[in-house]
């Protein structure tokens, strides 16, 4: 029987919603990371041992001496060369990358799945909110902090059961759900972000998947598009017979193609031209929000307020309430729910607004961090603010990724005023040559372009002030900016201290 769970890796954001519900249910849960941040700060404040220093000694006495009893869950990021994933290796530890483990905990449980090269973070979290908003049982494991949760990780009232975990080689535990797909131990959904990194997502066998792109990413483990939209097949072919597939338009036909006979498939897109059984009308905005009417075939909601901007938003609503829906939700329902919907931290999230509405001054904070996530964020920050002056401070994530896209990134950027670009940032990646912001830089077109480290882009913030609406964008560190910048502008528009 487990009684330890020790985290490779416990400050990511999916590794850390797994690390919360461990603790809950009563484990002994401590971990690793490179570095401190908020997040491992708050996993330590809840009772989480965390430490930052490479060395098998660090590892808590408990899990060193309790090998049967420990359970390592792994991150891809960690490198082949760590000492401590070394040492656990060599004495033979059950090691389990984090899908494998969430294909386990979803194991026998009504399983809402959601998949996208973008989009996933920001549907899942619409879909635990607008469910536990009115009163409907679900846990949800998220990728990112729900702002109206204040959390990744969402528990129903009474807790998913806490029961023995059976660990087991994920192969095994994905014939023995295969052999019986049926099988259903709890009523109770779990709502999951279902990550195509690694083809992660293929450990899920959901009853309902939404999937909202598969636009080529991630060409550093699929080597081209094809084989990205492959393992989009093979994610939708593990529906449960009798479940549901809810499909963006923009998505390869092939992936729809792929359902099993006996699963409904309904596409969605802003208008009926786009989503010929789940669409949009009506749509207007005031202020922040973005008013609509949703039309499905599980009925039309009219009246619909989301306070989270985007036209991309809305479609991501649209999948998300036609679940809520497949639940029971009412039209009410769901129009209280939506209209108390208040996003994920880091999705079009407004750091300070000040000004008036003819001449609005604005910090919002995006994590997109791929050219058609930064086109759709654009473009609505333009709907919203026609006319003003945009600077947008862009950090590349990854080298690969850089490499791959890099016209578009430099397009997308170019609906912008100024843009300024941060260095890469690697994360799990070592340099490559002749791979560096400078590629995407040489193909702005916007007037103003630059590249600054961060201190210069403090030190400009208080200095050129020329620009009406400021946007942080990008998956890496940036966020360390957002609140230097978010005091810097507070002063010089409000003359007070963040």
């Amino acid at each position: 029987m487990k009684k330890h769970v020790f985290f490779l890796g416990i400050g990511g954001i999916g590794m850390s919603a797994l690390a919360r519900w461990f603790r809950a249910n009563g484990y002994e849960v401590s971990g690793y990371d490179k570095t401190p941040t908020p997040l491992t700060e708050k996993l330590a404040a809840e009772g989480i041992a965390v430490h930052y220093q490479d060395a098998v000694d660090n590892i808590p006495l408990a899990v060193r001496q309790h090998r049967e009893q420990t359970l390592v869950v792994l991150t891809p990021a960690i490198p082949q060369d760590h000492q401590e994933w070394a040492w656990l290796r060599e004495q033979g530890y059950d090691i389990q990358k984090r899908s494998q483990v969430l294909g386990v905990l979803t194991q026998g449980r009504p399983t809402i799945a959601v998949a996208g090269t973008h989009g996933k973070t920001t549907t899942s979290s619409m879909v635990a909110h607008l469910l536990h908003h009115a009163g409907v049982p679900c846990a949800a494991f998220l990728g990112g902090i729900s702002v109206n949760l204040g959390s990744n990780l969402l528990l129903p009232e009474e807790g998913i059961e806490n029961e023995e975990l059976k660990i087991k080689n994920s192969s095994a535990a994905s014939e023995d759900l295969a052999s019986n797909p049926e099988q259903q131990t709890t009523n109770t959904p779990v709502v999951v972000e279902a990550d195509e990194y690694d083809r992660s997502f293929l450990t899920l066998f959901p009853t309902v998947a939404i999937v909202t792109s598969t636009d080529a990413d991630h060409l550093d483990i699929y080597g081209h598009k094809e084989a990205l939209v492959e393992s989009f097949r093979q994610f939708v072919g593990q529906i449960q017979p009798g479940g549901t597939l809810i499909i963006n338009h923009t998505a390869d036909p092939s992936v729809a193609a792929a359902a099993p006979a006996g699963v409904r498939v309904i596409r969605y897109g802003l208008t009926s031209e786009q989503g010929p059984e789940l669409y949009a009308t009506d749509i207007s905005t005031q202020g922040h929000q973005f008013r609509f009417a949703l039309h499905g075939p599980y009925g039309t909601v009219e009246n619909l307020e989301l306070a989270v901007p985007g036209y991309h938003n809305v479609e991501n609503m649209l999948a998300a309430a036609c679940v809520a829906q497949l639940y029971g939700l009412s039209a009410a329902q769901l129009q209280a729910a939506v209209a108390a919907y208040r996003g994920v931290k880091r999705r079009f999230e407004f750091i300070l607004t000040a000004g008036t509405p003819a001449a609005p001054k604005v910090y919002v904070d995006d994590y997109a961090h791929h050219p058609r996530e930064i086109e759709a964020f654009l473009r609505s920050v333009r709907a919203l603010y026609p006319g003003s002056r945009l600077r947008v401070i862009f950090q590349p994530h990854l080298f690969s990724r850089t490499r791959d896209f890099a016209p578009g990134f430099a397009e997308s950027l170019s609906l912008a005023d100024e843009v300024v670009l941060l260095d890469i940032y690697p994360a799990r990646e070592l340099p490559m040559p002749g791979i560096t912001s400078e590629l995407i830089l040489s193909q702005i077109t916007a007037p103003e372009k630059s590249l600054q480290t961060k201190e210069e882009i403090l030190r400009n913030a208080e200095t050129n002030p020329n620009f009406d609406v400021l946007a942080t964008v990008g998956a890496g560190d940036i966020d360390q900016l957002v609140p230097r910048l978010k005091n810097i502008l507070d002063i010089r528009w409000n003359g007070a201290e963040a």
